[in-house]
């Protein structure tokens, strides 16, 4: 099968999405298929060919999300390119940008569409908006995003049961919905992967003692990820266990606000950020931890738990529904409720090792149920479906899109 993946962020540039990318592309070709990308160019304004024309890179603008770049203008060049390809299916995995580029391709050229939805955008709006029109912003891109997912796509990928109901319950679309949790390559977080003195040289590196209890994030810090809950935690924690420190590693728009918390506290010996990590680095940044946490909840899923389970830690993570598909409770982790919650089960686990070992052991086994290969099969499975139920897709861009190419959106 030869694959479009169409999407906004694409390795150098790393996050979950991307990384997810990278995974589904190689388990793909592990496959026997053929995958072809087309991302957003995040160095200049300029058109970029790599590995021999099968990824295409556009330039983009920022958005003001992060490093997010959107592109609007897609030459004749590129379309012919894309056209030479001969796909049999596109993969989108965003709804705007790069996205909205697959959608007017799929239906110049006749093609299946599946769309992955990852993002909780309503819970993002306040990086655009700066706090004022929340509630209209809200609006708008609920609106947007069930008209890209619902009568745009011929088949929708969702990776929980939370983005799920969002879409049946509250956006009310009126199409297949599939649940398939995103996998990762879980080898590259096993444990046997690293020998222990790499792991304390890291642990040296980060001014940890050899007897420390090292509660880890892994993440952008933006105010979504509620990262303040863990310091606050932390504050509460040293308390009773001085010896526990709070691994943050990851950057973003709130670092700065993060700090500032920690200073406040008193906490810059128990807090550690590292600020951004290379990709290929992160796996032995687990390695140097006992524990991982998280408090957001707005996640579509959540792949640093999984990452966290497959490095064989145990998870402390907020009761929503992004990670009740993944973490049950005294078997990987605990789920908590609030802040009081999350210092009773962190004090269960540091005064109880044997318990904190089983936990370990389990976690590495659920994460065996997330690996690329189970996840790219399913998603095969969809594009199946997505070939087969091609002639029923809604029509409705057709106007918009013949629209576009007489007003030459594509440019010369």
């Amino acid at each position: 099968m030869r694959i479009g993946i169409f999407t906004d962020t694409y390795p150098p540039y790393i996050n979950g999405v991307s990384t997810s990318i990278v995974m589904l592309k190689g388990a793909l070709e592990k496959l026997g298929h053929e995958v072809f990308i087309v991302t957003v160019n995040n160095e200049n304004l300029s058109y970029k060919y790599e590995d021999d024309n099968k990824i295409i890179r556009l330039p983009g603008i920022p958005i003001g999300i992060y490093d997010y770049r959107l592109t609007g203008i897609y030459p004749v060049r590129v379309i012919n390119k894309i056209k030479n390809w001969n796909l049999d299916v596109i993969h989108s995995q965003t709804e705007f940008g790069v996205g909205t580029f697959a959608r007017l391709i799929a239906k110049q050229m006749n093609i299946p569409i599946v769309h992955t939805y990852h993002t909780m955008y309503e819970d993002y709006v306040h990086y655009i908006t700066k706090g004022y029109f929340n509630g209209t912003s809200k609006k708008i891109v609920e609106y947007l995003t069930k008209f890209y997912c619902d009568k745009t796509a011929t088949e929708l990928i969702v990776p929980t049961k939370k983005a799920y109901d969002l879409f049946k319950d509250k956006y009310k679309v009126d199409r297949n919905v599939h649940i398939i949790p995103t996998g990762i390559e879980i080898d590259r977080f096993y444990r046997e992967n690293f020998k222990i003195s790499q792991i304390l040289e890291l642990r040296r590196k980060l001014s940890i003692q050899e007897d420390d209890f090292v509660i880890l994030f892994v993440g952008r810090l933006g105010k979504e990820k509620s990262v303040d809950v863990l310091i606050e935690g932390e504050k509460e924690i040293i308390k009773k266990h001085p010896n526990v420190k709070l691994l943050i590693v990851g950057d973003g728009p709130d670092m700065g606000h993060f700090k500032k918390m920690v200073k406040e506290y008193h906490l810059e010996k128990n807090v550690i950020f590292t600020g951004k990590v290379p990709y290929d680095d992160i796996p032995l940044y687990y390695e140097a931890a006992d524990l991982f946490a998280t408090a957001s909840k707005t996640e579509t899923q959540g792949l640093t738990v999984i990452e966290a389970m497959a490095a064989s830690l145990p998870v402390l993570a907020i009761n929503d529904d992004s990670f009740r598909i993944v973490v049950v409770d005294e078997l990987n982790g605990y789920l908590f409720e609030d802040l009081k919650d999350y210092l009773k089960k962190v004090d269960y686990l540091v005064n109880n090792q044997k318990v904190l070992s089983k936990m370990s052991k389990q976690a590495r086994v659920s994460a065996e149920t997330h690996s690329s290969k189970y996840f790219a099969e399913r998603v095969l499975d969809v594009y199946k479906t997505a070939i087969t139920n091609h002639g029923e897709t809604s029509n409705s861009l057709v106007g918009t899109i013949e629209g576009v190419i007489k007003r030459g959106f594509y440019g010369k």
